[in-house]
């Protein structure tokens, strides 16, 4: 099975591609927030380098969010054009969960925390169990860092923290004394392209926002003052 897989949750953007035969490679296109420009333009230098064309694809896998509400966008309208372009099947993965696996193939086990950044000085937040199984223990939320670090700071229990949000509040987070630290800045596409192998299709992909844009926010802010 060839498969896609489309990662813009976060300030990077990067795609992976596994083919039938099962040689898989992952690229990171992008580091600064520059989606629209870079993105299909690489998805078909990706296919060229691996002599297929977009109707080779059988399934496209896309990270619906949480994350940068623009990326998202932008990720999960290439998604969809694709898979209704050239009739690939099309699988959800959460950036949560990618960055949960991507530590558990790195070895990290326990309680994890992933944080992907959702500026405004907050973050969005998932913890999982890492064992034989990745097993997620909350649903996805908003919260300040600052809390975040403090609830676990104080219950002393063993944790691990991953992600851009932990990276961009670095300070913070290693100071927990009972903390640990995974540096992993880019939802993991090889995690994106195991599970979208597995995972059932489906026929329309939700973006997972969390809360409004941040114009929207800004203008409502304004209209408040």
């Amino acid at each position: 099975m060839n498969i896609l897989a489309i990662e813009t949750a976060t300030a990077v953007c990067a795609i992976g591609l596994r083919t039938t035969d099962g040689f898989e490679l992952g690229w990171v296109v992008d580091e600064d927030r520059h989606h629209t420009e870079v993105l299909t333009s690489s998805i078909a230098r990706a296919l060229a380098q691996l002599d297929l064309r977009a109707r080779d694809l059988d399934r496209v896998v896309v990270d619906r969010g949480p994350g940068l509400f623009t990326g998202l966008r932008v990720g999960l309208a290439t998604a969809l054009g694709l898979s209704e372009g050239t009739g690939c099947s099309l699988v959800a993965v959460t950036s949560l969960e990618l960055l949960a696996h991507g530590a558990h193939e790195e070895g990290t086990r326990g309680t994890l925390v992933c944080c992907v950044d959702g500026r405004r000085g907050e973050v969005f937040i998932q913890n999982f169990r890492l064992d034989d199984e990745v097993t997620a223990l909350t649903s996805a939320s908003v919260a300040v860092p600052r809390a975040v670090v403090i609830e676990w700071a104080t219950n002393g229990a063993p944790v691990t923290f991953t992600g851009d949000g932990v990276e961009r509040y670095l300070r913070d987070f290693a100071a927990v004394p009972n903390g640990t630290l995974e540096h992993q800045s880019v939802p993991s596409i090889a995690a994106a392209l195991r599970l979208g192998a597995t995972r059932e299709p489906v026929a329309q992909v939700e973006p997972m926002y969390l809360r409004e844009a941040d114009a929207v926010a800004n203008f409502s802010t304004r209209q408040r003052s």
